[in-house]
């Protein structure tokens, strides 16, 4: 029986790289998936409960369902021998409540990107994948980059990847290297 393809979750920042990150490391297996929890929260057409000006109960189980539902993709592009990574801003507790334990019969890579403060808020400015204006997000970037210090998830399994001076291949890199190695 084939090896059960990984599972990554991939968290950081707004602006860490999230996106750019999953993408690219999935293009290093021959299936592999995207699942960027965010997506799946921008498919609610009608009473979006946005985390920006506030966050409220409604903003609580929304992000709920959606990693509900991202736990549910990826469950069966597992079985179906999809690589798979889940990108979002997560907390270990949530991650291993909504993830690590329910996925628990896979190999699961925990990765944090930890790009200081004033790359993410570039990274931020610049980023062209989101539908809102994300100047919104410039001083919750620095709220949410103080919540996630890197001891706490590293304490709890997390590779912690300083991406700062890294491009987008060196970051994919890195990650690859700490968590597995590709077979040819």
């Amino acid at each position: 029986m084939p090896e059960k393809p990984p599972i990554f979750l991939v968290t950081g920042t707004p602006g860490a790289g999230k996106t750019s990150v999953a993408t690219a490391l999935m293009k290093h297996f021959p299936f592999g998936l995207h699942i960027p929890v965010d997506g799946l929260r921008e498919w609610v057409v009608s009473g979006l409960a946005d985390p920006v000006p506030v966050w409220t109960a409604e903003t609580t189980r929304q992000f709920r369902i959606a990693r509900q539902a991202a736990l549910a993709m990826a469950r069966i592009y597992l079985e179906a021998g999809f690589a798979v990574v889940i990108d979002d801003v997560i907390f270990p507790t949530e991650a291993q409540e909504m993830f690590v334990v329910p996925l628990q019969d896979y190999t699961i890579h925990k990765v944090l990107l930890r790009p200081s403060v004033a790359t993410a808020q570039l990274r931020n400015a610049t980023r062209t994948n989101k539908t809102y204006n994300t100047s919104s997000l410039v001083e919750l970037i620095g709220m949410v980059h103080k919540m996630m210090p890197p001891s706490v998830y590293a304490r709890a399994g997390w590779t912690i990847i300083y991406s700062t001076r890294l491009t987008l291949d060196e970051t994919v890199g890195a990650i690859l290297s700490h968590t597995l190695i590709l077979q040819d």
